[in-house]
Order: structure tokens, then C-alpha cells, then sequence
């Protein structure tokens, strides 16, 4: 009996000195990879290091858009013992609502969740300190705006991953891009670091710096946010250029809104309305009525056209703003005037195809290639006889719309680039928005010649404030430099006519007006409160923009003294 007890046992024994064996050979033979990387990866972390993406800056070198290491709350909710009381600690830390968190905190299935993305590092240690298991942060990156407002829809926005969503953010987001990399650090048991090692190397973005002037786009925006809360219109844009080289010094607009939180904005209001909004211009547009009658040797300044009250175009009757007799005028006072009759008759020699060739050739209709993603074309309508996208036939009074600025739609930077090339002796050049990409400086756009010099400088004298005697803007001055300019006031085009309420507010201008080297547009959208004329409400911006730049910019004064800006 004992002796079968004792072979009992000694079975047993040797049962489980097998299954001991075999329970290593298993560990060590089959599960021995798997336990030595558990066993590694307790000592050794994979800690990203976040790329930073590349400034945008203005043309001296000014941040206006940067990045700053920052840091993303993470969470194992699992692991989190007490929630609510987690999530209070952490709310305070963070500034954010208490049920946010704690939302991101009960599930408690889940393996991650983010409980703050990009915060700044002092927050960031905040939260290391509260030291709640389960909690902790990644090292990130972060966009900020040095300058907060300035230029906003221009420079863009970014989303929480540091991919660019609109303007410039977006379109060179390939070129300011980042991409993260990873180091492996290994720490001993007490936590010390005592080794790391890079695996993949950070890339960081390049820089992108523009033609613009902070200062210069400092003063437009304050220009227009003074108009603004004058006028309150819809919108409002003003663009500064340099028309010698259509560099843009500023491209502002109205109401701006803060990068750095774009989903309170009104997505309207992130658009840059100096590319993208499209109207009729009214009677900045004779300007290159009378550009095309010059240059075809049909009128010269001096020439007298006999104006009727009325004229009729087909179905149109074309009469003046202002009542008047029958009367003659030159083409320096039709322009000077502003005279619907007077632009009509010179758009009738012209006639209909040479007409339509002018305004082809000033850019209308066609993007002006400015640096910047989505510019509108506008809309220019054909004498050929059929219908595209952009343009439909001439009707039979479309001669008696279009010298005058309606029946087609352009763009402010159109503009701007258009009477760029009147200012700069008849050289037509895409305006430039970017001067450095990376390491490389971008070369100065081409131009090409539209007018002669000869006709251009008809054109600058005639639009010269000595002709404004009388005149919608003749307060518009800047002592020590003679102006030239055009205004408009245009009816917005609805349903097939036109409003009696609802208008449009421009103004283009340059000096000095002998030798240019200043040029800015303002285009106001449905100004309000009964005051909707270019010559009281965008000339005056135009005024107090050029106040500012001319000697700003160190533009030394002309000889003819001040004078007032043709209506």
C-alpha cells in the first residue's frame, strides 16, 4: 500500500516536472519573441517629433503666419479610475467644458481618445502635473498668427492636423507642409532616460514670403474698417500694387475674420473678395472704352462729340446721371464728366468686334494669373453667335451697356491689373502675390504690351485731378502729389434688370499721376444708408490709403502739387 502511494506520488511529480518543461519550451521556443519585445517596449517609448510647418511672411520678412511646438491631451479611458473626477481636474487645466471631457473620458471600452488638440506647452504641463494615469500628451505643432487678423483671407487657414483648408495655406500647402518623425527613447526602471534613437527624421515646411507690406496692409484693413462701420456694406476689398511691377502691396478686406478660429466665421467671409467677387463695374470701365478709341486712332483727347439729352441704343435709352442740355463735349471732359452718352458714342465707333477686342485684350474675361487658388474670370459677353459658360451674344443694345461698365462682370484684381497697365505706360503684367517660394525667389512676371506709351499717358493726363472741377471726388487729395483716378457707381444687376437700391461703390487710382508708382482699387458692396456713390464713399479710402503709403513707401512728391482725384 505504501508503495503504491509512493509511485502515486512519484508520477505525479514527474507529471508535473513535464508539464514544467514543457511550459518553457514553450515560453522560451515559441513565445520568447513576443515576451522580450512586451518586455522591451516597457522600458522603450516611440515619441513623435512633429515637423513645423513653414512660415508665410511679408515682403520684409514679418511673420505672418508661424508655427510653435505645442502639445495633443491624449487618453487611455480604460485606465482613468475616476472620471468625473478626472474630468473636472483636467476641464480646469484646459479651459474647456467639463461634460466635453468627461464624454471623452466614459468609454470606457475605448483604447484613445483626445481630450485637447494643440495646446500650448505651459497648458500642456499643466496637465502632466495633475499626473491622473491614463492621461498624458504627445508633442505636436501649432499655426499662429503673429499679426492676429491681418490678411487673413489672403494667408489662409489650417485644420487641426496642420493642413492648410484655404488662401495661400491651402494652395501652397505641398511647399509648407510638414511630415513627423519618431525617436525611440529608452528609459530605465526608475524612468531615467539612458538612450534614444532617432527613426525617421522630421521634415519641415519651407517658407512662402509675398509681395505685401504689413504696414501697408495694416493701414488698408484700418481704411476699410473705418468704412465699414461708416457705410456698413456687405463687403468691402482694396488692393495696394506697385504698377511698375504689379507687385501687391496689400490685399485687404471687409469684414476680416481671425484665422485662428475660422469655424466662427461666415464662410462667405473667408473668401478674398479682391479675386473672387465679381461685378459690374460702371464707369471705371470708360477708362478703357476711351483706350480703345485712342489707340485706334478714332478720337484723340480733343475730339468733340455732340451729346443729345437721350440717346437710344436699340431698346436702351442711355441718358447721364446728372441732368444736362444738349451740349459738345471733348473725350477728356466725357471722361473728366463721366458721361454715359458721351462713353456710349465712343463705344459706337468703336463698334461691337473692335470693342470686344479691347476688352479681351485689358484681361477681362480671363483670370489675371495673380498667385492665388479660385480667381474668378468674370464674365465678358461675345458678339459670336452663340452662347459658353462665360459670355453670350451681343443683343442689340449691348453697345449701349457695355462702354459704360454693364452687361459684363469683372474683378477687383482685374481692375487693379487693367488700369496697372495705363499707370505703367501701356504694359499689361500679372499681378505678383509671392516673392519667394522656399529658397527661390519667383521671377518677376512678363508683360505684354496692350497700348501704346503715347495713348497711356492720354489716358493718365485726362484722368489727372486737374479735370475735376466739379467733380463727384474733387475732395480726394494728398498735398504734394497730383492723382488721377475713376469712380463708379454701378447698380447691382438682378433678375434680368437692375436694382434702384442696391449698388456698387468703386474707385481706382494711382500717383503720381505723371509716373506712377502707387496704385490702389477699392470696391464696396452695397454700401448703405443712402450715401452709395464711388466719389463719397471709395475715393476717400482711396485718399487715405495713399496718404499713408506715398511717403511711406518713400515715393517722392511730383511738382504739380495736390490735386484733386476726375470723378
Amino acid at each position: 500500500m505504501i508503495e503504491r502511494r509512493i509511485g502515486l506520488l512519484f508520477a505525479s511529480f514527474l507529471l508535473l516536472f513535464c508539464l514544467a518543461i514543457g511550459r518553457a519550451a514553450w515560453v522560451q521556443g515559441v513565445q520568447g519573441g513576443t515576451l522580450s519585445a512586451d518586455a522591451q517596449s516597457q522600458h522603450t517609448q516611440t515619441v513623435t517629433i512633429p515637423g513645423q510647418r513653414g512660415r508665410i511672411l511679408d515682403r520684409r520678412g514679418r511673420g505672418l503666419a508661424v508655427s510653435e511646438d505645442a502639445a495633443d491631451v491624449v487618453a487611455t479611458p480604460y485606465q482613468v479610475a475616476h472620471p468625473s473626477g478626472a474630468a473636472r481636474r483636467l476641464a480646469s487645466a484646459l479651459h474647456v467644458p467639463e461634460s466635453d471631457t468627461l464624454r471623452a473620458l466614459a468609454d470606457r471600452s475605448s483604447g484613445f481618445a483626445y481630450l485637447a488638440r494643440e495646446v500650448d506647452l505651459a497648458t500642456a504641463e499643466r496637465v502632466r502635473k495633475l499626473d491622473i494615469t491614463g492621461v498624458t500628451t504627445v508633442p505636436s505643432s501649432r499655426r499662429i498668427y503673429p499679426e492676429g487678423k491681418l490678411a487673413a483671407q489672403v494667408i489662409g487657414t489650417v485644420g487641426v492636423d496642420n493642413q492648410g483648408l484655404t488662401g495661400l495655406e491651402a494652395a501652397d500647402n505641398d511647399l509648407l507642409g510638414a511630415a513627423s518623425g519618431e525617436r525611440a527613447v529608452t528609459v530605465d526602471g526608475l524612468g531615467k532616460e539612458i538612450e534614444r534613437n532617432t527613426i525617421s527624421v522630421a521634415q519641415q515646411g519651407q517658407d512662402l514670403k509675398l509681395t505685401i507690406d504689413a504696414e501697408v496692409q495694416a493701414r488698408t484693413e484700418q481704411v476699410l474698417a473705418n468704412l465699414g462701420q461708416t457705410y456698413q456694406p456687405k463687403s468691402a476689398t482694396a488692393i495696394v500694387m506697385n504698377p511698375r511691377n504689379s507687385q501687391v502691396l496689400a490685399m485687404a478686406n471687409w469684414p476680416t475674420v481671425d484665422p485662428n478660429d475660422p469655424g466662427a466665421a461666415d464662410p462667405q467671409d473667408l473668401a478674398n473678395m479682391a479675386t473672387g467677387f465679381t461685378y459690374e463695374p460702371g464707369s471705371t470701365f470708360k477708362a478703357f472704352t476711351v483706350a480703345g478709341a485712342l489707340e485706334q486712332h478714332l478720337v484723340t483727347p480733343s475730339t468733340p462729340f455732340y451729346l443729345p439729352i437721350e440717346l437710344q441704343v436699340a431698346d436702351r435709352t442711355i441718358s447721364d446721371a446728372e441732368a444736362r442740355g444738349a451740349e459738345t463735349l471733348t473725350v477728356s471732359q466725357i471722361l473728366a464728366q463721366s458721361s454715359n452718352v458721351g462713353a456710349v458714342r465712343i463705344g459706337l465707333e468703336l463698334g461691337a468686334e473692335r470693342f470686344h477686342s479691347w476688352v479681351r485684350r485689358f484681361g477681362f474675361g480671363s483670370p489675371t494669373g495673380v498667385q492665388y487658388p479660385g480667381e474668378e474670370q468674370g464674365i465678358v459677353p461675345s458678339p459670336s453667335s452663340r452662347c459658353d459658360k462665360q459670355s453670350c451674344p451681343f443683343s442689340g443694345s449691348t453697345m449701349g451697356n457695355l462702354p459704360i461698365g454693364q452687361g459684363l462682370a469683372v474683378t477687383p484684381i482685374q481692375m487693379a491689373a487693367a488700369y496697372s497697365a495705363i499707370a505703367d505706360g501701356g504694359v499689361l503684367r500679372p499681378p505678383q502675390l509671392v516673392l519667394d517660394r522656399g529658397d527661390a525667389a519667383v521671377p518677376e512676371p512678363a508683360g505684354r504690351r496692350v497700348i501704346s506709351s503715347r495713348t497711356a499717358a492720354e489716358l493718365r493726363q485726362m484722368l489727372e485731378g486737374v479735370l475735376a472741377p466739379g467733380g463727384t471726388a474733387s475732395e480726394v487729395s494728398v498735398p504734394g502729389y497730383t492723382l488721377a483716378g475713376k469712380t463708379g457707381t454701378s447698380q447691382v444687376a438682378v433678375n434680368g434688370g437692375y436694382s434702384d437700391s442696391r449698388y456698387i461703390a468703386s474707385f481706382v487710382g494711382f500717383a503720381p499721376a505723371a509716373d506712377p508708382r502707387l496704385l490702389v482699387a477699392v470696391v464696396v458692396n452695397e454700401p448703405q444708408g443712402g450715401n452709395y456713390y464711388g466719389g463719397t464713399v471709395a475715393a476717400p479710402a482711396f485718399g487715405e490709403i495713399a496718404k499713408f503709403a506715398l511717403p511711406y513707401l518713400e515715393i517722392p512728391p511730383d511738382q504739380g502739387g495736390a490735386a484733386s482725384v476726375a470723378p
